[in-house]
């Protein structure tokens, strides 16, 4: 088990931030919790660490949210899921975690600055199959190596300029689906190991405050300033992941 003050100080602060933006602020901002832990250990460990603590964060989330999502989406997108699970288990020792930061880092910026640059009367888009794939998979194999799915399934839900809640409970179901999807091939992979399970169970009790926060800010929240609170998260978590893959 992982003794040093110094990952715990930083891990405490990146499972609460990642169960705040479960429980009600879109989830975007909780990829900011692997490169946060990984400030004093490596990405993977720190990935296998932060699994265990989502399972019980998104049923925490999922409770808080029970059927609230949007059934279409998550028929479109889970096919995605899989298929983006299998290529990440495929490519785990292919791909540095470096590559995968730049990659999620530039994604991120790049969305967030379209929608602050962009223009304001865009049509919404409507459910697609071949979009929701396409978006679904690359959050299924980003989330496989850093749990950092958030972009692009927003860029897939946003889109759709969807109901604040709508949104939020789509994204919990969705996440809900991935991370029981990557416990199987994180335990073939030997990532859960007693040391690692044992330290997820230490900061396993954060999970259920962080959602609780996450739930309140979501209810005392305009809509327009909660799309500003996901956005603007994007650019310094973009800005971060590309300073790191870069370093």
């Amino acid at each position: 088990m992982i003794t040093d003050p110094w990952f715990y100080a930083c891990a405490v602060v990146a499972v609460l931030i990642v169960g705040i933006a479960k429980g009600g602020l879109g989830g975007g901002v909780g990829i900011v919790g692997v490169p946060l832990m990984s400030l004093t250990i490596a990405p993977v460990r720190a990935a296998a660490i932060l699994l265990p603590i989502l399972l019980v964060m998104d049923a925490f989330a999922l409770h808080a949210w029970w059927r609230r999502w949007d059934e279409a989406n998550l028929r479109t997108m889970i096919p995605g899921a899989i298929l983006g699970t299998l290529i990440g288990l495929a490519t785990f020792r292919m791909l540095s975690n470096d590559a995968m930061r730049l990659l999620v880092g530039i994604m991120a910026l790049t969305i967030a600055i379209a929608w602050y640059v962009g223009p304001t009367n865009v049509a919404a888009k409507s459910s697609s199959m071949l979009r929701g794939t396409f978006w679904s998979t690359l959050a299924g194999f980003t989330s496989f190596g850093i749990h950092a799915g958030g972009p692009p399934i927003q860029v897939y839900l946003l889109s759709q300029r969807l109901d604040k809640s709508l949104f939020q409970a789509t994204t919990v179901a969705f996440f809900f689906i991935v991370n029981w999807l990557k416990l199987p091939a994180f335990a073939w992979l030997d990532q859960l190991d007693l040391s690692n399970l044992s330290t997820s169970l230490i900061l396993a009790p954060l999970a259920p405050l962080g959602i609780w926060i996450g739930r309140v800010a979501h209810d005392r929240i305009d809509e327009r300033a909660f799309y500003h609170v996901i956005y603007g998260s994007l650019i310094i978590i973009g800005a971060k992941l590309i300073y790191d893959g870069l370093r």
